[in-house]
């Protein structure tokens, strides 16, 4: 098994109750593994004064609590913390994990669902069907879960369908809705405001506050967008339904 030392990696103050650790500038899948490295040691090594962390592209932000860390006022917080957290980073490994099962997502592309299909397609010098073959081709990395409850941040997507966020954003996107912002894909879990240019929908439900696991997807999961006909679509919704 392949491991690698994750040092040198940056940490900078994120106000007076956060650690900003910045592992690379570059999106990609060795900064995503590095990032998932240190999450898992922080789940499996709890650091006492740590309230959370929230992984990002390049970034994972630790947040603690200054009163306990600091002794009750005797000592410096956040060098106990920056201490603790180097001394994560010197024992987290990088590891080369295996090949995860892709989650299939389902997807009606165009018509009503996918209002920008078409603007995508014009963007991009392509044909619709263009479009939806690049963007269902590709196995797509979780690099985040952000902006929304459940909302994934995808990494992967071929960067011949990218194509800029509409310069007015809409007052609401029903909840499924598969979007592309720049070279970013990505699906509104739930009704929101949003500015990505709407290709798709999922009759899946990314998000339910009542399932054990209430987002479908978490960061380092794979997912593989899989065409359907709006009959397939329909049929999909009554079954969640239920």
């Amino acid at each position: 098994m392949n491991r690698k030392e994750l040092l040198p990696i940056q940490l900078f103050p994120l106000g007076e109750k956060a650690v900003l650790l910045q592992f690379e500038e570059e999106v990609s899948e060795h900064t995503h593994a590095k990032i998932q490295a240190v999450a898992r040691y922080l789940d499996l090594h709890p650091t006492p004064g740590m309230i959370e962390y929230v992984p990002a592209y390049t970034t994972l932000t630790v947040y603690y609590d200054p009163w306990l860390l600091s002794e009750k006022g005797k000592i410096d917080p956040y060098d106990k913390i920056v201490t603790m957290l180097q001394e994560v980073l010197s024992k987290a490994k990088e590891q080369k994990t295996d090949k995860r099962t892709p989650v299939e997502i389902p997807v009606c592309y165009g018509g009503d669902f996918g209002p920008d299909l078409q603007e995508v397609a014009e963007y991009n010098n392509l044909s619709t069907e263009n479009v939806i073959e690049l963007h269902s081709k590709n196995t797509y990395l979780v690099h985040m879960i952000g902006f929304a409850p459940g909302f994934p941040y995808l990494g992967g997507m071929d960067k011949r369908i990218a194509t800029p966020r509409k310069k007015e954003p809409r007052t609401m996107i029903p909840k499924g809705s598969v979007g592309i912002a720049g070279e970013q894909t990505g699906i509104y879990p739930i009704e929101t405001p949003g500015g990505w240019q709407l290709i798709g929908r999922t009759p899946l439900v990314l998000f339910d506050p009542e399932r054990e696991q209430p987002s479908l997807l978490k960061a380092g999961d794979q997912v593989k967008f899989v065409p359907v006909s709006e009959k397939e679509f329909q049929k999909q919704v009554k079954q969640y339904e239920h």
